[in-house]
């Protein structure tokens, strides 16, 4: 089929883009795996349709908030909460061996594979500016918006807007660090601050399982790449039987057909970074 909508459904739209079945394609099924692996992987972390914006929630347990409060290494309430990292050098002339030490929070939440990128978490915390029933948020709309046309829209902007900014000023978004290589969200912040049952919610990207959205298979860009794949591939194979003749007088050219498939796929990194990649964020100052 033209639109592919399974593993195997991409394998012979791929292969079919060579020549088969009309020419035999000198290629392995588990280097077909493999390409096709590599292609869904370069699509879920190039592509813009290749992640989904997610917001996961994760409940704060008792355990948790113990390794964050650790204070020492030996606190018998946590295993992982702080560390000590040492830091030793003996090229001091005079001084013999000088030794220094760095203490860590590695408190860290466990995130699912599927997630390639976090961008914040969103507040979860409670503050006399917007948190509770005696809050200013809580007040302006009771006392101030009892009934509409009360007040100016511009006013109330400006208000919120305030309260905004002191809101931020009394509690900053907490520090994150995320490596997707790692799967694991560190946060640094106060323990103290947070009890157990307590929710946070995570902005993050997660990618799309092609087995469960089948529409990925027919995306046309991981098409395009998969097939230029396949044909640098077919190329490689062909190189080292390259000036053996065949019946008839036929030579293979495996060098010509491998050039042929790394010119697409430059081709295909170059307008991938035009068409299918989110622009950059700019920075300024």
């Amino acid at each position: 089929m033209a639109q592919p909508s399974s593993r195997q459904g991409l394998i012979d739209y791929g292969l079919r883009q060579l020549g088969a079945p009309v020419l035999e394609i000198n290629i392995d099924d588990d280097q077909i795996d493999d390409l096709l692996d590599d292609s869904i992987q370069v699509f879920n972390e190039r592509h813009f349709d290749g992640v989904e914006e997610m917001f996961l929630k994760h409940e704060f347990t008792q355990d948790e908030i113990d390794r964050g409060k650790a204070t020492s290494e030996t606190d018998a309430t946590t295993t992982a909460g702080i560390v000590t990292t040492t830091g030793t050098s003996t090229t001091i002339s005079g001084y013999g061996t000088t030794t220094s030490s760095f203490v860590e929070n590695s408190n860290f939440i466990q995130i699912p594979d599927s997630v390639i990128g976090i961008e914040k978490i969103f507040k979860f915390d409670s503050s006399s500016i917007s948190g509770g029933m005696f809050s200013i948020k809580y007040q302006l709309f009771l006392n101030d918006l009892y009934y509409f046309n009360s007040v100016e829209l511009m006013q109330y902007s400006m208000t919120k807007s305030y309260l905004e900014d002191i809101d931020f000023l009394l509690t900053p978004d907490k520090q994150i660090r995320f490596n997707k290589k790692q799967n694991r969200l560190y946060l640094d912040m106060d323990y103290n601050s947070i009890n157990a049952g307590d929710f946070i919610v995570i902005d993050c990207q997660r990618i799309l399982d092609p087995n469960t959205f089948t529409k990925v298979y027919n995306d046309p860009f991981l098409k395009m790449y998969f097939t230029a794949l396949l044909k640098r591939q077919w190329g490689q194979n062909l190189i080292k039987f390259r000036g053996v003749k065949l019946p008839g007088g036929l030579e293979l050219n495996g060098r010509e057909i491998y050039d042929d498939g790394q010119r697409e796929l430059d081709a295909i990194k170059q307008k991938m970074q035009l068409e299918y990649e989110l622009p950059p964020l700019d920075f300024i100052g």
